[in-house]
């Protein structure tokens, strides 16, 4: 076991609750690292139900495009631990992870702290000891009592779009959900507003008004939609005629256009329209309709078959998701199989019934190693009350050779789970992952 892998998971064990939505032990605990949290480069804040990861790849390759240097923050991980931590471009190294770990936990002592909140901390800690232009910075769950809603002034903050989900936490209700997410917003901060539902932009224009914090809102200041094979985006300070993003689907124009808007919101004169259009092309982000090539999966497929990742997991990204299956399909027709597995802290009916009419048959698996995993007979009943043909299978392997038996050369898209995902791309690749799973507390 890594050296990081056993701190960790002694970390893990500071505090009973999965999730305990407070502020109050991560003010303790940077009070005593000497509030690193102060000493942090120009961030990025960005909430949200759906798309804060693409957002933060695509502001990402747009900075570094421009040739900044940028620090990003990010959860879960899919196959290691290391991949939450970016300091000035580069993936944390297992020495420098281990020895702040380590302080951060002599810091804290025996007291209780959630495993987001001290590992949080840590980041802090990394970023604020190496120089950068930027810190991109995604919010764990919410954003008003989420332990990076630390930080008193960000440059800009960003709300990508808002779903139902985590509702046991973030209330049962859009307009609940949406009042958590503004929590970000800070006075005279501006916050760039992905396209959301009347709903939840009327609650995030209420929080907004009531802090005093300027908003610029999708579809009314800044607009980011393809035409005749370009992405288009458009602001008061012009019109921009951009390829299509690297990233997969036609949510990535909406998750391009937060990235867009938020850089141009900063006004920084390094980051050039050339650099905008660089970073749309050379993105990239793992699980988001990943395309697999040239690794042990792929070993078990017919040449001319297609194997696709996407770690969506509640009711909107499966919407964007059967989308992307839609469009993909009527520009190169193949026979879908989806292989699904899911945790039991999702809404699986919510995710599966946007397929019927689009996958010829779902195969279902439990995620490796989860404890929370649906069981795969579970999953196959749901999916046949859908409408969906469909059967479980003991293992990834097993559904992918059951997958060719159905069709020579289908288009076959794992799918439901970033936990589900980690297991793949490690499988995929023959790394080894870390002890503690991503799906471990947050």
């Amino acid at each position: 076991m890594a050296r990081s892998d056993a701190i960790l998971m002694r970390l893990l064990e500071l505090h009973p609750k999965i999730i305990d939505l407070s502020l109050v032990r991560m003010w303790r605990i940077l009070e005593r690292l000497g509030n690193p949290q102060k000493k942090l480069p120009p961030i990025i804040h960005i909430a949200g139900t759906n798309g804060k990861g693409s957002t933060l790849a695509f502001t990402r390759a747009i900075m570094e495009a421009a040739g900044l240097t940028v620090h990003s923050y990010t959860s879960p991980h899919l196959v290691k631990f290391h991949e939450r931590i970016r300091v000035a471009g580069e993936l944390i190294s297992e020495v420098d992870l281990s020895a702040l770990l380590e302080e951060c936990e002599a810091a804290n002592g025996s007291e209780p702290i959630t495993f987001f909140e001290i590992t949080t901390a840590a980041a802090f800690l990394a970023f604020s000891r190496t120089p950068a232009d930027y810190l991109i910075l995604e919010v764990g769950l919410g954003g008003r009592l989420d332990a990076t809603n630390v930080i008193d002034h960000p440059a800009v903050s960003v709300i990508t779009s808002i779903g139902l989900d985590h509702q046991q936490y973030l209330g049962d209700t859009i307009e609940e959900i949406a009042r958590e997410k503004a929590g970000i917003l800070k006075r005279g901060v501006i916050g760039v507003i992905g396209a959301q539902s009347v709903e939840a932009r009327d609650e995030i224009e209420r929080v907004a008004e009531r802090v005093g914090a300027p908003l610029k809102i999708a579809n009314q200041d800044w607009q980011s939609y393809t035409q005749h094979g370009r992405l288009v985006f458009q602001d008061e300070d012009g019109l921009l005629d951009l390829p299509l993003p690297a990233l997969q689907g036609p949510h990535q124009i909406d998750n391009a256009g937060n990235a867009i808007a938020a850089v141009r919101a900063l006004k920084d004169a390094r980051v050039s329209d050339i650099a905008i259009e660089t970073g749309l092309l050379k993105v990239t982000w793992s699980a988001r309709m990943q395309l697999l090539t040239n690794g042990h999966l792929n070993e078990l497929l017919p040449i001319d078959a297609e194997l696709w990742l996407d770690g969506g997991h509640n009711g909107p990204a499966g919407i964007v998701l059967a989308q992307t299956l839609k469009d993909m399909n009527a520009k190169n027709p193949k026979p879908l199989i989806m292989i699904w597995g899911m945790l039991n802290t999702k809404h699986p009916g919510a995710f599966v019934a946007n397929f019927k009419n689009i996958a010829q048959h779902l195969i279902t698996i439990a995620i490796p190693g989860e404890i929370n995993t649906i069981a795969a007979d579970d999953l196959a009943l749901m999916a046949r009350e859908n409408g969906i043909p469909s059967f479980s299978a003991p293992s990834l392997e097993k559904a992918l050779e059951q997958a060719v038996v159905l069709h020579p050369a289908p288009r076959i898209i794992i799918c439901g789970s970033l936990y589900l995902a980690g297991h793949v791309l490690a499988a995929q690749s023959g790394e080894t992952m870390s002890a503690l799973s991503g799906a471990a507390k947050r």
